[in-house]
């Protein structure tokens, strides 16, 4: 529903964002004043005095549960960077539908950190909102260049521009089925390796009550918005939104397996072993079904534990939870996306004042000890390097690093993978859940999401939102028995006229060049 709200919102303030950028414009006259600060004053100041002077910046960024402004992070990157950043964050709920407002405005945000959305990012560009930043990576960015790979920022040029800095993911697999394992154990249960062992698993938490919820038991919940359930995708063949079939990327709605996920799933919510209530379900909803006792499953990411496992160790201190691992379909397939490209964006909007000075900060940032310390703190206090690895130093990393991803304008990408491991233990539970789906699952069922570091296409950019959203609302009517595989020929005919056609040429003509 978010993407339903956030195309129109799009569309609604496509006037207000044009209409404001030739306000911004103006401030393409003060953005160069750098330049003319190298120039002698009239009190005859050394060109070099006037460059050292710093205008304090602001940022926006990703909400998060702490003021940015006060977390240990903020002064840290002052001392380091010697500028100082005023920084506001956006809400939680509907983040983009503010950030377009925001944009429209033309509030003067220096530097603009947000998720990966790259509609939202290539509409921006498109429309002239943000400021091209290779010339002042060039001049200004060494270490970005050296700390982020010309892979990672051709991927985000558009028309041989870049408009962002990437922080590129660094884990391949998201989320799966998380079970009770103290409910199989009760019911003499193995874990399910294959779609029909979970059926009998399901199947077998409803009839036999093994959490005494008698007719109130879940077994399997999901949130409303989840149409394509990890795990379950990938044994069908379709982990990614976009699979490779007979050489062609094709989208899932088209993929030939798409008639047997949506049976195997409607069959589930048919018998009763998925969520009657799932479509309501916001994801508080699902999480307290299962927190609470009542699900004996939930399909969760795995940074999502932590709070998962506080919250039901206090309502049952003898639960015990799993990952289901890669389930095998009836064709024998398996495996989960597997990420590829960004996790987040930062871009300088063109109502910036001071779009070099925010090019500058971004480049201290990525000094590499000040990288370091912004990512893990200090060896002693929040770290130790131990066997080849970095471990937090509880409670001191969560107190002052627990958040200080959302500090990232741009990551190492060499070392922020190592790093990772450090920020990935502050929680054993957590970590435990991280570990089985990306460091003991085989590579072969991480399977890459081949858009993940695809160029900008301007076709998919265009129509990806509303292609989703048409095909997640479609599948879940069909869950829910509120439609039928009957009109799926006619539903197709639709949704290759809405831009899939235009789009899957665009996709495919690129994939030739790279599928070699």
């Amino acid at each position: 529903m978010r993407k339903i709200s956030k195309t129109a919102a799009l569309a609604a303030v496509t006037m207000l964002l044009a209409s404001s950028l030739a306000a911004c414009s103006s401030n393409n006259g003060n953005n160069n004043a750098a330049g003319t600060a190298n120039a002698p004053d009239n009190s005859g100041t050394p060109a070099t005095a006037a460059a050292e002077s710093k205008p304090d910046l602001k940022r926006l960024s990703i909400w998060q549960s702490e003021d940015y402004n006060t977390y240990p992070v903020a002064a840290m990157l002052q001392e380091k960077t010697g500028y100082k950043v005023s920084y506001d964050m956006l809400p939680q709920d509907k983040w983009g539908e503010k950030l377009n407002l925001i944009m429209s405005s033309g509030e003067p945000y220096d530097v603009v950190t947000t998720y990966n959305d790259m509609a939202l990012y290539s509409d921006y560009a498109q429309k002239g909102a943000l400021v091209d930043l290779t010339p002042l990576i060039d001049e200004y960015g060494p270490n970005i260049k050296k700390a982020i790979s010309q892979e990672s920022l051709d991927a985000l040029k558009i028309d041989g521009k870049l408009y962002a800095i990437p922080v590129v993911v660094t884990y391949k697999v998201n989320s799966s089925i998380l079970i009770r394992t103290d409910w199989l154990d009760k019911l003499g249960l193995k874990m399910p390796t294959t779609t029909d062992e979970l059926t009998a698993v399901l199947k077998a938490f409803k009839e036999k009550d093994p959490g005494g919820n008698g007719d109130q038991n879940v077994s399997l919940t999901i949130r409303g918005d989840l149409p394509m359930l990890d795990n379950l995708v990938g044994a069908f063949g379709m982990p990614n939104t976009w699979n490779d079939v007979d050489g062609q990327l094709v989208p899932r709605l088209l993929d030939p397996a798409y008639k047997d996920y949506i049976t195997y799933t409607a069959d589930l919510y048919k018998q009763g072993l998925l969520d009657k209530e799932f479509v309501v379900n916001k994801d508080a909803t699902a999480k307290e079904k299962f927190t609470s006792g009542k699900a004996g499953a939930i399909i969760v990411h795995w940074a999502d534990i932590g709070g998962i496992s506080d919250a039901l160790t206090k309502n049952i201190p003898d639960a015990k939870f799993a990952f289901v691992s890669a389930l095998k379909g009836p064709s024998g397939e398996a495996g989960f996306s597997g990420n590829a490209g960004f996790d987040r964006l930062t871009f300088v909007p063109k109502a910036s004042k001071h779009p070099e000075d925010a090019v500058k900060w971004i480049n201290a940032t990525l000094e590499p000890e000040t990288f370091k310390n912004l990512a893990i703190g200090e060896e002693g206090k929040t770290y130790t390097f131990e066997n080849g690895a970095y471990l937090p130093i509880l409670p001191a990393f969560n107190d002052e690093r627990n958040l200080s991803n959302n500090y990232m304008s741009g990551t190492d990408e060499q070392n922020y993978p190592l790093y990772w491991q450090a920020r990935a233990r502050k929680n054993p539970v957590q970590f435990a859940a991280f570990d089985s789906l990306n460091n003991q699952l085989p590579d072969e069922y991480k399977i890459q999401n081949i858009l993940g570091l695809a160029p900008y296409m301007p076709e998919y950019a265009k129509n990806n939102l509303q292609l989703e959203s048409m095909a997640g609302d479609y599948t879940i009517k069909l869950i829910a028995g509120a439609d039928t595989l009957d009109g799926l020929a006619d539903f197709q005919a639709k949704y290759k006229a809405a831009g899939e056609e235009a789009s899957a040429k665009e996709i495919n003509d690129w994939y030739a060049t790279v599928s070699k």
